[in-house]
């Protein structure tokens, strides 16, 4: 841990088995440490989690941090997956990257009608289900009693270990007057195919492969309206009346992968602190530890990465609140979350980078970790959720008395 800096980890539900789960899975998580540290070059090699990770995963019950309690899951406040996420991914941020986002699809099935979940855990409570939640990938046309849907859709990490998919789409309809919907569709992986495409310089070992569907039938239970996940009660609300299931999905989609950033931001920083305490110039055989543009460095990069930690969790935190009241986020407050949530994860990208090219060619070598968490970083940023252009345009635009151009708030 960076000197000075307090753990600001917890989840103030008021509930004491609340806070004992909350810490549980937080002290699985980081036990885990050690241990993903060691397979992260072999993380890589693989372009997927190693069998033995993912077991880890199972048995420290990470990826159920956020399923329903009624299933048996841990049914943690939504800042957890931050916190769980920014643990691991001080190890390695494609284990992080794959925890948290297959955690988040036991949250987001809390929220579809009750035959879902009854098939999906009723079949296997520890079941994983994959995503891609690319809208134009899909096209979807109503038939009776459900859906005819196909596509290709990219990024669906962990997909390989999944054995459903949460995959979104574009309904259209013959009757242009009816517009277009936006639905999400959950998949057996009988219906669909994985394309092994995933040949990347970041988070490599996250097996982020596309899926094909060439022509499926989904019922109706089996998919949700975006405009149900916009908060407030959701279908699965009957069930599932925890506060929890009825946050406003796309407004808190980057939070669900924000962690990572985070913990991979942190790691890098205490790795350059440990390494930069012994190093000497190749030049002068000062030490670097003396020199004022060193300690300036480190003074800004932690600086950057915790207050990237505070938006985050902050954002978290105010909406449970929110959830909790029964207040249903405006507008406002939908892309000042989004605002946020890709502004916090260029913050910890800035350090990571600040802290790569402060390395020099040492940097460079591939038997450090600093070149894996630097091309991470920049992998993270890349998703759409991180891009602080659109997620700040689209706020200025409301605060400017203008309409939101994105359709899934």
């Amino acid at each position: 841990m960076t000197p000075g800096r307090k753990p600001s980890m917890g989840q103030p539900t008021g509930s004491e088995a609340g806070e004992r789960a909350y810490a549980a899975i937080i002290a699985k998580a980081r036990a885990l440490v050690p241990r993903l540290r060691e397979r992260a070059a072999r993380t890589e090699e693989l372009r997927h989690l190693p069998p033995e990770t993912e077991k880890d995963l199972h048995d420290g019950g990470l990826f159920r941090m956020l399923q329903p309690a009624r299933i048996g899951g841990a049914e943690l406040d939504y800042v957890a997956l931050v916190d769980c996420a920014e643990l691991l991914g001080q190890a390695d941020a494609s284990v992080a990257w794959n925890l948290a986002n297959l955690a988040s699809h036991h949250w987001m099935l809390g929220m579809f009608e009750q035959k879902a979940q009854d098939l999906v855990w009723g079949r296997d409570p520890d079941a994983l289900i994959a995503s891609s939640f690319i809208f134009p990938a899909g096209r979807a046309t109503r038939v009776e009693g459900g859906y005819q849907l196909r596509g290709s859709w990219p990024f669906s990490s962990g997909v390989a270990s999944c054995e459903w998919n949460m995959l979104a789409s574009v309904v259209y309809s013959e009757d242009e007057a009816d517009g277009i919907e936006y639905r999400i569709f959950l998949l057996p992986k009988g219906d669909y195919k994985v394309l092994d495409t995933w040949n990347v310089a970041g988070l490599r070992g996250t097996g982020s492969c596309d899926v094909e569907v060439r022509d499926a039938f989904v019922p109706d239970h089996m998919t949700v309206a975006v405009g149900e996940l916009a908060g407030g009660p959701t279908p699965g609300s009957e069930i599932n009346p925890n506060p929890l299931y009825a946050l406003p999905v796309f407004s808190l989609f980057p939070y669900v992968l924000s962690g990572v950033a985070l913990g991979n931001a942190q790691a890098c920083l205490d790795d350059y602190i440990e390494v930069t305490r012994h190093r000497i110039s190749t030049y002068n055989r000062a030490k670097l530890s003396d020199f004022q543009s060193t300690q300036i460095k480190i003074a800004e990069a932690s600086a950057k990465i915790d207050a990237a930690r505070l938006i985050m969790r902050s954002a978290c935190l105010d909406a449970m609140e929110d959830a909790r009241c029964g207040h249903i986020p405006d507008m406002a407050a939908k892309t000042r979350y989004r605002r946020d949530g890709s502004f916090s994860v260029n913050l910890c990208t800035d350090a990571v980078s600040m802290l790569f090219a402060a390395s020099g060619a040492r940097g460079l070598f591939t038997s450090g970790v600093l070149q894996r968490q630097f091309r991470d970083a920049h992998a993270i940023n890349s998703h759409l959720a991180f891009n602080f252009d659109a997620a700040g345009t689209n706020y200025g635009r409301v605060a400017l008395g203008l309409p939101s151009e994105n359709l899934t708030l």
